[in-house]
């Protein structure tokens, strides 16, 4: 086991937090992150968004510990440190969107490990939210989950879906799918977005929490993702639509200015989810768990009654 680094200064996380460096079994290199210290109630699964990175989630992992949950969270290949899928550091690249769920069994073989304590839950966020979806319904080992603007769709122009389609899978065809996609760019979101004009949450300090963290560690970064990226997150939310819900009790979070996700899918979702709930936040944007503080006590407050109630 090998420790990799933490970058607590701009995490901050609770106390004794540490990351690893692990292996998938297609050889592929994670950093996985867990700060464990007074939570005996269980372990919370976080899977990021895309772009995203262990840091991220030190405020969060806080949260969690408040009310007695150790947290573990990770850098899907791809972004963060973990290995990057082109030379291309900026752009965001996958091969197989299933491929993360080599990276969902590596991070629960590393959480059984690290002996960290049960039961498991999840909370996904966004692309997370996709990724756990399917490993939910693969058989994922938690007592509950809570999802967060999951990617269950994209939101878009419908004049626009069929290009989308059509550009991401020719590009496949031609060997051109490492290339970023039409309109993405290369330097990170939160680095060349003013504030004011921010689709993730609406809270200054929280959004300059993130900013810090990119400015700080660049290599942390990540731009625009790929025409692969774009096909495989297309395929895999088109084959999700169509399957059941799985029997896990859930709640989702949407925000009313949701402007990254399609609203519509988890709608959708939710009203077929037998055992789920869905929790509408006024005014809230894509990230609930760096919204306003009443916000991220109301989503951390939700989440820890769930879990309780299924312990």
């Amino acid at each position: 086991m090998r420790y990799a680094p933490l970058h607590a200064d701009v995490a901050c996380g609770p106390d004794a937090g540490a990351a690893h460096w692990i292996k998938t079994t297609d050889h592929a290199q994670i950093r996985v992150g867990h700060w464990v210290t007074g939570a005996d109630r269980g372990t919370v699964l976080l899977f990021p968004g895309r772009t995203e990175y262990i840091e991220k989630y030190g405020r969060a992992a806080g949260d969690l510990r408040a009310r007695g949950f150790a947290t573990i969270t990770v850098d899907w290949r791809g972004q963060g440190l973990a290995d990057r899928a082109t030379p291309n550091r900026a752009t965001g690249h996958v091969a197989a969107f299933g491929d993360f769920q080599k990276d969902v069994a590596a991070m629960l073989t590393h959480a059984r490990d690290l002996g960290l304590p049960k039961p498991f839950y999840l909370i996904a966020h966004s692309m997370g939210g996709a990724i756990g979806l399917r490993a939910l319904i693969e058989g994922l080992p938690v007592r509950a989950a809570v999802f967060s603007a999951p990617m269950w769709g994209i939101q878009m122009a419908a004049a626009l879906r069929p290009f989308a389609w059509g550009i991401s899978s020719v590009a496949r065809r031609l060997g051109l799918d490492t290339r970023m996609a039409p309109g993405q760019e290369a330097e990170n979101y939160l680095t060349r977005i003013a504030v004011e004009e921010n689709t993730l949450t609406s809270d200054p300090e929280m959004f300059d929490y993130m900013r810090r963290q990119i400015t700080a560690y660049p290599d942390l970064g990540l731009g625009g993702p790929s025409l692969r990226w774009l096909n495989e997150s297309l395929v895999e939310m088109r084959r999700m639509a169509r399957l059941a819900s799985p029997r896990t009790p859930a709640t989702t979070f949407l925000g009313t200015a949701e402007s990254i996700v399609d609203p519509g899918r988890i709608h959708d979702r939710m009203a077929r989810w037998p055992s789920g709930t869905l929790e509408r936040v006024d005014g809230g944007k894509h990230e609930t768990m760096m919204e306003t503080p009443d916000i991220r006590t109301r989503f951390f407050d939700t989440a820890a009654s769930l879990f309780d109630a299924h312990r």
